[in-house]
């Protein structure tokens, strides 16, 4: 059965000088702040969509990978996946950075490698994201 998400975004102003907030309705996790400055500057105190996507990035590859580790017979003791996702004004979207670590007992880390690739591919959001580089840098905890 397929599952829906909500997320629910209001925005005040023009682009420059306006402001607004992004709710995460479907899991009632809160209200988050919206400006241009946050996402152009990068600044905190706020969100931004290439950190709602960063977020959905790594928390999805991190599933992708654990999936198909516990499908080999090796499941892993921990994955930590990060995201950086990228934005320039003028441009959009320019990559999606993804960095792992794992501690998987029964692989090497060349089989490890192959896993952490085959779940890049395999990620949904990955696929989502299929217009922009998509880059992983691995690191296995024997």
């Amino acid at each position: 059965m397929a599952t829906h998400s909500k997320a629910h975004a209001h925005w005040e102003g023009t682009l420059m000088d306006g402001a607004g907030n992004v709710e995460l309705v479907t899991s009632e996790v809160g209200q988050f702040p919206l400006t241009w400055a946050k996402r152009a500057e990068a600044s905190a105190g706020g969100t931004n969509p290439e950190e709602l996507i960063a977020a959905a990035h790594a928390s999805c590859y991190s599933m992708a990978l654990s999936h198909a580790l516990a499908g080999n017979g090796t499941p892993a003791t921990s994955i930590d996946t990060v995201a950086v996702v990228g934005f320039q004004p003028g441009v959009g979207i320019t990559g999606s950075d993804l960095t792992v670590k794992a501690k998987v007992p029964g692989l090497t880390e060349d089989e490890f490698k192959t896993f952490a690739e085959g779940a890049k591919a395999g990620c949904p959001v990955s696929a989502a994201l299929a217009a922009i580089p998509i880059t992983l840098t691995t690191e296995f905890v024997a």
